[in-house]
């Protein structure tokens, strides 16, 4: 396996880039996202499909709105292609995984909250949907927080 590992990098080292700036431009999913996520808040606009439930499919178009709107900010976060946001990305990893941790934290208190209080004017499964993101989104600042913690490579100097 670590050879596998070894032959990888050798051909695309870790923190190398993948495309230039004007390749990795996050505008054109932002638009696309944009419009797909207006069009299940307020326009509505959907069909069928092949379950034979319009909202299921709204539902679909509403996601794919959410991921076409990861890709815009990974683009401008990072100024590269791709969807992992590894850590030798990340210009102060130290500070970074506490924000990414307390938005975890945040998406779940807002699950919640879509859950109980708003379930009658939402769509049923939104609060789920809010709690897998943000489970995800703190299980991504967890594990950096440990990755720079106590889960460090120890370097030693000879």
């Amino acid at each position: 396996m670590t050879f596998l590992l070894s032959r990888f990098e050798a051909l695309l080292p870790i923190g190398s880039h993948v495309t230039t700036r004007e390749e990795a431009d996050g505008s054109i999913p932002a638009i696309i996202g944009s419009l797909l996520i207006l069009n299940t808040m307020i326009l509505g606009f959907s069909f069928p499909g092949p379950w034979d439930s319009e909202s299921f499919t709204l539902g679909i178009i509403g996601m794919t709105g959410l991921g076409f709107w990861y890709v815009a900010w990974y683009r401008f976060t990072f100024k590269r292609k791709g969807l992992i946001p590894w850590l030798d990305n990340w210009k102060s990893p130290e500070k970074s995984s506490k924000q990414v941790l307390a938005v975890g934290v945040l998406t779940i208190a807002l699950s919640w909250v879509a859950g109980n209080p708003l379930q009658e004017y939402l769509p049923e499964p939104t609060g789920l949907v809010l709690l897998l993101i943000g489970l995800l989104i703190s299980l991504s600042g967890a594990y950096s927080m440990l990755a720079l913690g106590p889960l460090a490579d120890s370097t030693s100097e000879e």
